[in-house]
């Protein structure tokens, strides 16, 4: 582990921010706070926490002695003084006198003397934050360190490793109990430079911020040169197939037994990102996977991000990839099965009503390929896998010194279930398409860019396929929710899975399809040139057909259902003179739309067309509205408007039309019309 102080960048933020009026003790807590929350091993995804003890003023210019303590929800890589909450220390210093404090009143307690009442929740260890007297205090959950505590003896290991310089807890959890545990461990012994806690993490302490990053520093490195040291030969590896799946091949798979099914065709979808690399492979080759991520978590406060372990599943073999849905499910299901047998047991230990949380793992381990994070959206599924690596190298160390050997799962459940994440939990509302992943065609374009923001705006992530990579891009962007842009020519078979393989790479898979891409020509039907109609089909018809299919392919193996959406233009109902080359095959799109609603209703996939007219964008462009409104001898504003509403449609309401139909669940084989009122074009 590299030591990252430097004098000069610390000495430049402590200068920068004295101009914002922020002290330097403050400025370097904040410095090393950063230096410690960029490394992984050391913090991960909120994990671990900092403080320093000075002085603030109040807004009635009242000065008290105060902990600055990390705040609830900020991360340590990139924290500002504002996340790092002053608490008065006279009160936090009266509680160690009493003999017990729940974990509400504790929280009551921080926030109720806090100098800001705008501020943060302080971390759930500003108690054992104050009552240790160093003016400087780290936290990390580093994986050198729990390699050594999780083991069944620790305490023997931590006196070898550490001897008498660090001080040993057991393992209580974070809160009132565990804080007046460590500080009567110091008390014991203030000698000690700092505190192990079993199968939990490592606090070190100073009297400045470097001295307490330095000595965190120092002690992770010498966990570390432990195990190098002392580490045993590897583990016997799997036996792998000859031919291995891919990824790709089994993401969609994974993803569809995952969804938590809500009965009647409803699914709570997850997101998977795939993660792999040789450190991952090789670990998860080993021939005991299963019995490592069988034994659980190797922090407690993971449970909160990947439940009560990984799920390991064999490795896919291409020869019986026929197989290997049901081999996925099989797993899944036991996992489910195990997890409800886990909350039911230790549930009934006691009267607090608790409310389950679904069942389905957060990551599964693949020898051969790597493993998948889970989650309701891409950055909860990238935490899992963030995760997942980190618990690798922490399981690896246990293995090399020991035998792996975390906290027990009855242990763990108080902590999964602690009141004060469910109420976390319960506060964080899904959005209608969390967890859902739309694909778009013609996605830079007015209505396929409209769609795709507002369909992330709605909580899916949104694949933005255009001919235009770089405006995909754009379009992408400016969706946001982690949003992608694909350049692809859609008349292009293989471009066209290319882009829905990188829908799978990037996502899992795919949930609902926007086939909204188009193009119009002009001219007499009876004069048209046979290579523009032809060309025209290929666009307006067969391109709908191809990314149909995929998607099709892509919802069959998820097994949960999906939505098929197409831009079928009111020239599909009520042909416009000269507007052949566009209509006809805009009419057999229609009828495609339908087929699909009848071959796939019984797989839960749905299909439905919106039938728009006279929107601005790059079909009706402004050269063609003034030809359009030309040829009609009315102005360009008339031609808009004409309509029996009288007023323009606009991209926004098409795509408003699209996502009633993503989340109108019973119903299929629907055309709904968007154009401000054309009787003509008003289906019969």
């Amino acid at each position: 582990m590299k030591n990252l102080w430097n004098d000069d960048a610390a000495e430049k933020l402590v200068a920068d921010y004295a101009k914002k009026g922020v002290g330097r003790d403050l400025a370097l807590r904040v410095y090393t706070t950063r230096l410690l929350g960029g490394v992984p091993q050391l913090v991960l995804h909120g994990g671990g926490n900092t403080s320093c003890k000075i002085k603030a003023t109040d807004l009635v210019g009242d000065e008290w002695d105060v902990l600055c303590v990390k705040g609830s929800g900020w991360d340590m890589a990139v924290i500002e003084p504002q996340g790092l909450p002053a608490v008065k220390m006279g009160a936090l210093l009266k509680a160690r006198a009493l003999d017990k404090l729940a974990d509400e009143d504790m929280v009551a307690l921080q926030r109720a003397n806090l100098i800001d009442p705008s501020s943060p929740n302080p971390s759930v260890e500003t108690l054992l934050h104050a009552f240790l007297p160093h003016k400087f205090v780290d936290h990390t959950h580093s994986t050198a360190i729990l390699a050594i505590v999780d083991q069944e003896d620790s305490k023997p290991l931590v006196k070898t490793v550490f001897g008498e310089k660090m001080g040993y807890v057991p393992y209580i959890m974070p809160g009132f109990d565990l804080a007046k545990a460590a500080a009567d461990v110091f008390d014991a012994n203030p000698t000690v430079e700092g505190l192990i806690l079993d199968k939990h993490g490592i606090f070190t302490f100073g009297h400045d911020a470097k001295q307490a990053y330095d000595r965190m520093i120092h002690y992770v490195n010498v966990a570390e040169d432990y195990v190098a040291k002392h580490a045993k030969p590897q583990a016997a590896k799997v036996a792998l197939p000859e031919k291995l799946s891919t990824p790709a091949s089994i993401a969609p798979m994974l993803r569809g037994a995952v969804a938590v099914a809500r009965g009647e065709g409803r699914f709570d979808r997850m997101i998977s990102d795939f993660r792999t690399s040789d450190a991952i492979v090789d670990f998860i080759n080993s021939a005991g996977i299963a019995d490592y991520a069988g034994r659980g978590v190797s922090t407690p406060d993971l449970s909160i991000r990947i439940k009560t372990g990984p799920m390991a599943v064999p490795a896919p073999d291409t020869d019986k990839a026929g197989d290997y849905k049901a081999v996925i499910k099989s797993h899944v299901d036991a996992f489910a099965r195990d997890y409800r047998a886990y909350f039911e047991t230790n549930d009934a230990l006691d009267d607090v009503k608790r409310t389950m949380l679904d069942p389905m793992p957060r990551l599964t381990l693949v020898p051969g390929l790597g493993m998948f994070g889970h989650g309701r959206t891409l950055k909860d599924a990238k935490i899992a896998s963030d995760v997942g690596e980190m618990w690798i190298e922490a399981v690896r160390g246990a293995e090399a010194v020991g035998r792996f050997h975390p906290l027990s799962k009855a242990d763990l459940f108080p902590l999964e279930y602690w009141s004060l994440e469910q109420a976390k939990l319960a506060s964080n509302k899904p959005k209608p398409l969390t967890g859902q992943v739309v694909l778009i065609t013609g996605g830079a374009g007015a209505i396929g860019a409209a769609t795709a923001k507002l369909f992330a705006d709605n909580g899916a992530h949104a694949v933005v396929v255009d001919l235009d990579a770089e405006k995909a891009a754009d379009a992408a962007k400016k969706a946001g929710n982690n949003s992608i842009g694909v350049g692809a020519d859609i008349t292009d078979p293989a471009q066209v899975r290319a882009a829905f393989d990188k829908a799978v790479a990037v996502f899992g898979g795919v949930d609902i399809l926007v086939s909204n891409a188009g193009a119009a020509w002009e001219g007499r039907i009876g004069e048209l040139d046979d290579a523009l109609l032809r060309k025209s089909f290929e666009l307006n018809f067969f391109a709908h057909q191809s990314v149909a299919q995929n998607a099709v392919r892509i919802m069959l193996e998820q097994g949960t259902g999906g939505v098929l959406l197409f831009n079928t233009s009111k020239q599909a109902v009520n042909p416009g003179p000269k507007f052949g080359a566009y209509g006809v095959p805009k009419a057999a799109t229609l009828f495609l739309s339908r087929q699909y609603a009848l071959d796939y209703g019984a797989h839960g996939i749905r299909s439905n067309a919106v039938n728009a007219d006279r929107i601005r964008s790059g079909i009706l462009t402004d050269a063609m509205i003034a030809s359009r409104s030309g040829a009609r001898g009315v102005s360009e504003k008339e031609y808009m408007s004409g309509n029996l509403l009288g007023q323009e449609v606009t991209a926004q309401d098409v795509a408003q039309a699209f996502l009633h139909h993503a989340l109108a669940e019973r119903t299929t084989a629907d055309v709904t019309t968007v154009d401000g009122g054309n009787i003509a074009a008003a289906l019969r």
